[in-house]
């Protein structure tokens, strides 16, 4: 692994553990087993690298919601896409990860930091969403996916949040509504 991939693994770990702004860079710096010149090489500032901090998150979120990607058949392609995005969020090794990323999109400081990414990520998954519901006909599938992203968004929330969350069978009643 190079360098700038560990600093970003690093740091991925440490604003999930401690938060953006209660992890100073010589703590990413101690662990990542770099100096803090090497850091500023790759970065600019702490901001920028909460930037690829997120880019990161962006690409785990996305590599786990595409495991339905090769899915042709468009009965189970709903069905295939609901899974992903849950089993995704329920990986252990991603949960502080992802409660991170949530508290990056809503605590108005790290959010200005990172805003034109997270509306990137949400055409994105708007886009490719949309193309399913458009391919299994219904009616108006750009209003049903903004109602199925808000709805996933906010399972993952409570989910994250709450450690006796119903995840599982908040799952089969998503999975029955949709397919």
């Amino acid at each position: 692994m190079d360098k700038r991939q560990n600093i970003i693994d690093v740091a991925t770990r440490l604003f999930a553990e401690h938060g953006f702004e209660k992890t100073p860079i010589s703590l990413i710096c101690e662990e990542a087993e770099v100096s803090k010149g090497l850091v500023f090489h790759h970065f600019k500032n702490k901001n920028d690298l909460l930037r690829e901090v997120f880019v990161h998150i962006t690409s785990v979120i996305e590599e786990a919601d595409q495991q339905d990607a090769n899915v042709d058949a468009n009965e189970i392609r709903m069905e295939s896409l609901i899974d992903s995005i849950f089993e995704g969020m329920m990986k252990p090794e991603h949960r502080k990860m992802y409660q991170f990323n949530f508290s990056v999109m809503v605590h108005p400081t790290t959010r200005a930091i990172v805003v034109d990414l997270i509306e990137d990520r949400y055409r994105g998954l708007q886009v490719s969403t949309e193309e399913v519901f458009h391919a299994l006909g219904y009616e108006n599938p750009a209003v049903i996916t903004k109602m199925f992203i808000a709805e996933i968004d906010g399972i993952a929330m409570n989910y994250l949040l709450n450690d006796d969350f119903p995840i599982n069978e908040i799952k089969q009643e998503f999975t029955k509504k949709y397919c």
